[in-house]
């Protein structure tokens, strides 16, 4: 997994509770150090320990960790990405073309990343499917980003967001709705 994403979820555990619980965490998922590299690529499993640690210490299932920490990762996203998103563009407009805008271009400049695959299908002028596939398992993180998105794009309150398929599958069809 990308270094900018262990650097975001230590921002994240830093701002919601403090550096020495970032650290705990790091001493007991067994890492040798809490620091990341945003250029460097990591084993998935040090994600997974990192996650299952906080799921432990504060009793927060994991899933949900995966969700909280999706949504907190949408407007650094929208940052870093900010030259393929059309500025008219909302929550469902910017669901449909996030494989071909940003996870193709992940693809074609950094071949070590693989962001999960998104099969994103409008099924009218309020609502998208979208099947999230990915060996890593983490369509809880998915989940989050799109609810994150309903709020970076002021649309929270009309968006519904319904997992169909269990968040810890290979595969995840999550049904997108705007009110």
């Amino acid at each position: 997994m990308h270094g900018t994403i262990f650097t975001l979820l230590k921002r994240y555990v830093q701002t919601q509770y403090d550096h020495s619980t970032w650290l705990k965490l790091v001493q007991a998922a067994g890492l040798d150090s809490g620091d990341f590299s945003h250029k460097e690529v990591y084993p998935d499993e040090q994600m997974y320990a990192l996650i299952g640690q906080a799921a432990e210490a504060t009793g927060i299932p994991a899933g949900e960790l995966h969700e909280k920490f999706g949504e907190y990762l949408v407007p650094d996203l929208m940052y870093m990405y900010q030259k393929y998103v059309n500025p008219d563009w909302r929550t469902l407009e910017m669901l449909e073309n996030t494989e071909h805008k940003m996870h193709d271009q992940v693809r074609r400049e950094h071949p070590e990343n693989s962001p999960p695959v998104l099969k994103v299908e409008r099924l009218s002028e309020n609502e998208v499917m979208i099947n999230y596939v990915s060996p890593r398992r983490m369509g809880g993180l998915a989940v989050g980003i799109v609810r994150g998105l309903a709020v970076y794009y002021d649309e929270a309150d009309r968006i519904d967001v319904l997992p169909t398929t269990t968040e810890d599958g290979e595969r995840v069809q999550i049904h997108v709705r705007r009110n």
